[in-house]
C-alpha cells in the first residue's frame, strides 16, 4: 500500500534542537509542532500500513488504565512518521499509576473499577515498584537507541497521580468527597504514586530523554476541580517531587492539563514548568494567554478539535492556523498543535491541512 498522505514538502527537517530551543524561549528557524497522540487511522494513511497509534500498538493507553497489553508504537515507525510530518520528537507514555489488586476470582489486574473508597480498600492495593519501572525504562532505552543519529528527540509523558485516582481508582465524585473528608488518605495515595514516578523519571533522565511531558488533568472549562488553595496543598508537594529529577537533569518540562488552568499557572511556573499544553480552547483564550504568559512560558496547542479540525474545511483549518500564527508566533514560544490530539474522527484532509499550514506560515 503506497501512502498518499498529502503532506507538502517543507523546509527544515525534524530537529529536536528546534523544539528544545522553543521550550527554553530561544530562537528557532520555524514554529515546531507536536502531537502526543495521532490515532491509528491517520497513522495508517501517513505510513501506508497499520502501525497502531503514536501511544500504543494493540491498545490505547490514552483512553485508560485497562490497556495493559499495549506496547508503545515501534520507534522505527514513529521516526518515519515524524519525518513525513516534520515533528521533532517521538513520545512514549507512562500516564497512569499502575495500581493493581487481587480480584475475587484470584486474578491480579489493574484497578479500573473505581472501587477504592476507604483505607481498607487502599490496603488491598498492590503498589508498583522496580519491576513496573523497569518495564517502562526498557521502552525508554529502546526509543533513545532508535532515535540516535536521526535528529529526532525522545520525550516521556505521564505521571498522572491525581487523575489516576479520580478516573480509575476512586471515581470523580467520591474523590472530591474524599479530599474534604479524608484528605490524609487521598494524599497518601498520591504520595505513594509519586514515589513510583520519581524513580521512573530519574531513570528516564539517565537513559537520555530530551524533555518530559508531565500530565495530570486538574481543571474543566471554568477552572480547577478543587479550590486552588486546597489543590495546591494536596497536589503540589507530591507532583513537585516528580518534577525535581527533571529540573536537576536540566530537561525542559512541558505540562499538560485540559481545561482552564489559569488559577494553577503560578503554581506550575513556580515548579519550573517551561511549557503549558494544550491551551484548551473551551476555557482558554489564546490571545489572552499570549499577552499574560507568553513572555514567561512557552505555549502549545489550541487548534480546536471541534472547529476547525472536525467540523471545518481544509481552507478553514488553514485560516485558523494563520490566525494563531499571527498572535502566537511573534517572539517565539509557541509550539503548534491541536487542542488535545488527532483523533480518528478528524477528517484526514483537515489534519493534513493543519500540518501544511503550520509549515507554510511557521518560518521565522
Amino acid at each position: 500500500m503506497t501512502p498518499d498522505h498529502g503532506i507538502e514538502p517543507f523546509e527544515g527537517k525534524p530537529d529536536i534542537g528546534r523544539l528544545l530551543a522553543t521550550l527554553r524561549g530561544e530562537a528557532a528557524d520555524r514554529v515546531p509542532h507536536l502531537e502526543i497522540l495521532i490515532e491509528d487511522q491517520h497513522v495508517e494513511k501517513l505510513l501506508g500500513r497499520p502501525a497502531g497509534n503514536t501511544l500504543g500498538v494493540g491498545g490505547d493507553p490514552a483512553k485508560g488504565n485497562a490497556s495493559e497489553a499495549a506496547r508503545p508504537m515501534w520507534p522505527a515507525d514513529y521516526v518515519e512518521l515524524c519525518r513525513i510530518i516534520g515533528q521533532d520528537v517521538i513520545i512514549l507514555e507512562s500516564l497512569w499509576t499502575p495500581l493493581k489488586k487481587r480480584f475475587p476470582d484470584g486474578s491480579i489486574g489493574l484497578i479500573t473499577d473505581r472501587s477504592i473508597k476507604s483505607r481498607g480498600d487502599m490496603d488491598a492495593i498492590i503498589w508498583p515498584g522496580d519491576a513496573e519501572r523497569e518495564e517502562k525504562l526498557r521502552y525508554v532505552r529502546e526509543y533513545v537507541e532508535c532515535a540516535r543519529g536521526t535528529g529526532i528527540g525522545v520525550a516521556l509523558a505521564g505521571f498522572c497521580i491525581f487523575q489516576t485516582l479520580y478516573e480509575f481508582a476512586v471515581g470523580l465524585t467520591d474523590a472530591m468527597v474524599m479530599i474534604h473528608e479524608d484528605r490524609e488518605l487521598f494524599g497518601e495515595m498520591m504520595s505513594r504514586s509519586a514515589n513510583y514516578f520519581v524513580g521512573l523519571v530519574r531513570g528516564a533522565a539517565e537513559a537520555g530523554v530530551d524533555f518530559f511531558y508531565p500530565a495530570d488533568d486538574f481543571a474543566f472549562n471554568k477552572g480547577l476541580f478543587v479550590r486552588p488553595s486546597v489543590f495546591r496543598e494536596i497536589w503540589e508537594p507530591h507532583f513537585d517531587r516528580i518534577l525535581a529529577p527533571m529540573r536537576e537533569a536540566g530537561r525542559p518540562i512541558m505540562f499538560h492539563s485540559d481545561g482552564n488552568i489559569d488559577a494553577g499557572m503560578e503554581m506550575l511556573l513556580g515548579m519550573g514548568v517551561n511549557c503549558v499544553t494544550p491551551m484548551d480552547p473551551s476555557g482558554i483564550d489564546y490571545r489572552d494567554f499570549k499577552k499574560r504568559y507568553g513572555h514567561r512560558v512557552t505555549l502549545h496547542g489550541n487548534i480546536d478539535i471541534t472547529w476547525p479540525l472536525v467540523k471545518g474545511t481544509p481552507a478553514e483549518v488553514d485560516a485558523d492556523v494563520a490566525a494563531h500564527m499571527e498572535v502566537l508566533k511573534p517572539g517565539g514560544r509557541w509550539i503548534a498543535g491541536s487542542s488535545h490530539s488527532v483523533v480518528n474522527y478528524i477528517p484526514h484532509e483537515n489534519f493534513v491541512a493543519m500540518i501544511n499550514a503550520i509549515h507554510k506560515y511557521g518560518r521565522y
